[in-house]
């Protein structure tokens, strides 16, 4: 198994997920190894980083190297102009090649003084007088006076002559970043992404400054299609796992523990009491509905039209219906005549529809407002402290679950999730004392709730991160006998696999068995579409992200997808366009051919 497959986390970076870690490094070394292979004389052969090979003709050309700079094609300025001189005094008949390269090496000189537009002249002439035969000459007059336009700004010439150096060398690395950088400047962001990736596979990633620039397009590339998508997103009725993980990190949720009154006729059920009977039987896909029922009733037909308002925008949050999910909280929050305890939860799922819309500041300010109603409410403290841990602001999260714990010392979620954030400050601390005691504080929250699965998979997740593979398994085991069809047990358990063993099988298996059991699970497809661009299955993987996308709930998760989506793309593109056999370089990768030590 070649050693780039495995992954290392559940949310790696999605360049390295989508390209580094997949094809493009193994197409790279392979475009490589069989180049040394070849005909060394071959004047359209790329080494790494994108330079042309010194063949016995050119080495004459050059001379003696005086000055040590680079020129802007990659090669030491040469002599020319000083042969040129002495050969004129001998009454030696330069050759057309020969006086195109002195025009180069003149206009190399005006490029590095600031002299653009004298350089572009030079270029001009050099291209006019070099025998178009000569490809990989004509190929570094072009990208020259691409380099020319680039720093005069004038994006379309820049895109011109790097195109017409890439029909000279089809392989010319530099011509296709200069062009990404043409495209980036004019905000062709897809362009853009395609010429970056061919870069980084002719440069075998061996160029930092092309990776981050990669990264950087991914992202931007991303974020475009997001918004776009965001526009067009049509709400899915979240799945049953996905509902009822997030109804148990609830401790006093009103919609789950009022009590109906009992029906005494034999009427159909309607309004809020049949979204509240569908919720019971986890018919979600009646909620939505039945609460609009009651809503739009008379005053005298309706006793729950707040608790209605408040399901019904709970259930348009978690399906990503935001405006509408907002416009229910706010209805709820202008009624000052509301109960209090369902005003309290307004502001909760409002605070947290606000993050998800990345407004930080007005969701943590709907917190206070829920702390003033009910500073005793659990809930306010423990729904803060799982948003603070998501943004990463550690110590903060940590007070308010101490305060959660405080106020409700039997909620197993609660509970478990303080030893969770306990691990991830001793981690970001260094604090191996902290760590010993984080682990004995798991074990004591499983003999505290042996029927809480979050227990045993939070004690899984730390155990893995610490590379206790076999202890972590068991953990898994005994989470998965509580909740046998929990899809993001299933995820997670393949995604150690491929940390632990880098047992692919094992890890597909797992992932179609997290999509069997919930086809709504969109880590699921992520997952697996990260796996099967690296096993070269690019068109699969793609397939995958788009259903991924069906399921995305929240923008950033939009983002995330549409660029692990957008590599695939852009790799499935670059590789019919150079004329890369997919199935021959994914067969060298499988076979430990290409593999690299210490990827």
């Amino acid at each position: 198994m070649a050693t780039f497959l495995n992954l290392s986390s559940v949310k790696l970076n999605k360049w390295q997920v989508a390209l580094l870690l997949g094809t493009p490094l193994a197409i790279g070394l392979g475009m490589y190894v069989l180049r040394k292979s070849g005909n060394k004389d071959d004047t359209n052969a790329t080494t790494k980083g994108g330079k042309q090979p010194a063949t016995s003709s050119n080495k004459q050309k050059k001379g003696k190297i005086e000055n040590k700079t680079l020129s802007i094609d990659g090669t030491a300025p040469d002599t020319e102009l000083e042969r040129k001189k002495k050969s004129a005094e001998l009454g030696e008949q330069l050759s057309p090649l020969k006086e195109a390269n002195n025009y180069k090496t003149e206009g190399n000189n005006c490029y590095r003084n600031g002299k653009y537009d004298e350089a572009i002249s030079f270029y001009d002439k050099a291209i006019d007088k070099c025998p178009t035969e000569h490809r990989t000459d004509m190929a570094i007059f072009y990208q020259n006076r691409a380099a020319s336009y680039e720093m005069l700004k004038k994006w379309n010439k820049v895109k011109e002559d790097c195109s017409l150096s890439l029909e000279y060398n089809p392989r010319y690395a530099k011509a296709y970043y200069r062009r990404a950088r043409a495209h980036e400047a004019t905000k062709d962001m897809s362009e853009c992404l395609d010429d970056v990736t061919a870069t980084c596979i002719l440069e075998m990633f061996q160029n930092n400054n092309t990776i981050v620039f990669a990264d950087r397009v991914l992202k931007e590339t991303g974020r475009l299609d997001a918004e776009k998508g965001m526009r067009e997103h049509v709400p899915v009725v979240p799945s049953a796992a996905f509902v009822n993980t997030y109804m148990r990190s609830f401790i006093a949720d009103p919609l789950q523990l009022m009590e109906l009154p009992a029906s005494t006729t034999d009427a159909p059920l309607r309004g809020f009491v049949r979204a509240r009977k569908a919720f019971e039987a986890q018919q979600y896909d009646d909620i939505i509905a039945a609460c609009t029922e009651e809503i739009e009733s008379s005053e005298s037909d309706a006793q729950y039209k707040v608790e209605a308002l408040l399901m019904r925008g709970t259930f348009h949050l978690l399906g990503g219906s935001f405006a509408d999910s907002k416009h229910d909280f706010d209805a709820i929050l202008a009624n000052a005549d509301a109960d209090p305890t369902l005003r309290v939860y307004a502001y909760i799922k409002r605070a947290a529809l606000f993050i998800q819309t990345d407004e930080r500041d007005k969701g943590l300010a709907d917190f206070l407002e829920a702390q003033k109603l009910r500073p005793d409410n659990a809930d306010v403290y423990h729904q803060r402290a799982q948003i603070l841990l998501l943004l990463e602001q550690i110590d903060e999260a940590l007070v308010e679950f101490d305060t959660a714990v405080r106020l409700a010392p039997n909620h197993a979620i609660a509970y478990v999730q303080k030893c969770y954030a306990e691990y991830r400050l001793a981690l970001l601390t260094n604090d191996q004392n902290r760590l010993g005691r984080v682990i004995r504080d798991f074990e004591l929250a499983i003999e505290k709730f042996p029927d809480c699965v979050e227990c045993y998979s939070l004690m899984a997740q730390v155990l893995a991160d610490q590379q206790q593979f076999p202890q972590a398994q068991q953990f898994y085991e005994k989470a998965m006998k509580l909740a046998p069809t929990n899809p993001s047990l299933l995820v997670h358990q393949a995604i150690m696999m491929l940390q632990w063993r880098g047992d692919i099988d094992t890890a597909v298996a797992l992932l179609n068995r997290a999509i069997e059991v919930d086809p709504k699970c969109e880590l699921a497809y992520e997952t697996l579409g990260t796996v099967e661009v690296q096993r070269a299955q690019l068109q699969r993987a793609v397939d995958l992200f788009e259903k991924a996308l069906l399921y995305a709930k929240s923008q950033a998760e939009l983002v995330h997808v549409y660029s692990l989506r957008n590599a695939a793309l852009a790799q499935i593109n670059v590789t019919r366009k150079m004329g890369i056999d997919m199935n021959t370089i994914s067969a060298m990768a499988q076979s430990g051919f290409l593999a690299q030590p210490g990827m």
